[in-house]
């Protein structure tokens, strides 16, 4: 018996189902090009998964850093306008970009060392540790003072990130390592490079500002200062190392200059042939301090012996 032709039901039945399946079909075609598209655009903030702990790298890093260089040569150290801002740029993106951000090499860092670093005068090297925002607001308001981002290294660098991925752009915007995660993220190498650099160009006597607050010791052999500066001063060129112990205004006094952690510090510069004075909250440092509570007891004192 022959078929029966199909009824304008079946028809329509039928172009339904091809429309749908075409739709279905271009719905693939597109989620397939935009995650081909989406993969060559890895790097750009926001579409990388999160693999590190730390921030990603800073929005806008080559003009932030060109801007804060030529800020510094210009305004802050006229004296270093011969300084090449765009190749201080250039070196510092070389050092890191399109590599793992746990591999990064002192090597990758050295020819930007040698090309940003400067002579500091003597006797005006300021160290610290566990005071970083009592020591710069101190250097603000005497020029006569330097810490490492009062440098033209430290100055472009400092309170950003940045670390390298593999994909296109060769920067991860999303995530970067912190400091407890690897021991060679290109920031932590950084200021490990740019500490040894300032501990070398230190002559005098120089000063560091430590925590006597603080429960674990003022001085650490696993902070920078302890594992990188102190070893790197030159026994040649630094006679003393002056300590200023501040203790938090409204705070415990943890440790005196006659600490376990001072002593330990007088010992290991003592074997490197460099002497040490301490000075119990410096009057000038805690004067910066009494800016924010003037009307502590602290503050109200009125010595008339200088320190």
């Amino acid at each position: 018996m022959p078929c029966q032709n199909s009824s304008p039901r079946t028809r329509r039945l039928r172009l339904i189902v091809a429309g749908v399946t075409v739709l279905v079909i271009l719905a693939v075609v597109v989620v397939v090009v935009l995650a081909v598209w989406n993969s060559g655009r890895k790097g750009t903030p926001g579409t990388e998964p999160a693999l590190w702990k730390g921030k990603g790298t800073t929005a806008h890093l080559q003009e932030i850093v060109l801007g804060r260089c030529y800020n510094y040569i210009t305004a802050v150290n006229p004296e270093l306008s011969g300084k090449d801002c765009h190749k201080i740029w250039e070196l510092l993106q070389a050092a890191f970009i399109y590599k793992h951000p746990c591999s990064i090499r002192e090597e990758d860092y050295q020819p930007l060392m040698d090309l940003a670093s400067h002579s500091i005068p003597c006797n005006k090297s300021l160290f610290w540790s566990k005071t970083q925002n009592l020591a710069h607001r101190y250097t603000k308001v005497n020029h006569d003072f330097f810490t490492l981002e009062d440098s033209l290294l430290g100055y472009v660098a400092d309170g950003i990130s940045w670390c390298g991925s593999s994909n296109h752009p060769g920067i991860d915007y999303n995530s970067c390592p912190r400091w407890t995660e690897c021991e060679s993220s290109p920031v932590s190498m950084y200021w490990k490079m740019a500490s040894k650099v300032f501990a070398g160009a230190a002559c005098g006597t120089v000063q560091v500002m430590l925590n006597g607050s603080i429960e674990n010791g003022a001085f650490r052999n696993n902070s920078i200062f302890g594992s990188v500066e102190v070893l790197n001063l030159d026994p040649d060129k630094v006679s003393t190392v002056q300590v200023w112990l501040m203790h938090d205004i409204e705070g415990t006094q943890s440790e005196s200059c006659a600490g376990p952690s001072i002593k330990t510090l007088k010992s290991v510069l003592e074997n490197r042939k460099i002497s040490l004075t301490c000075k119990e909250n410096y009057r000038p440092v805690q004067l910066v301090q009494c800016a924010s509570k003037p009307d502590h007891a602290t503050c109200k004192l009125c010595p008339y012996t200088s320190q």
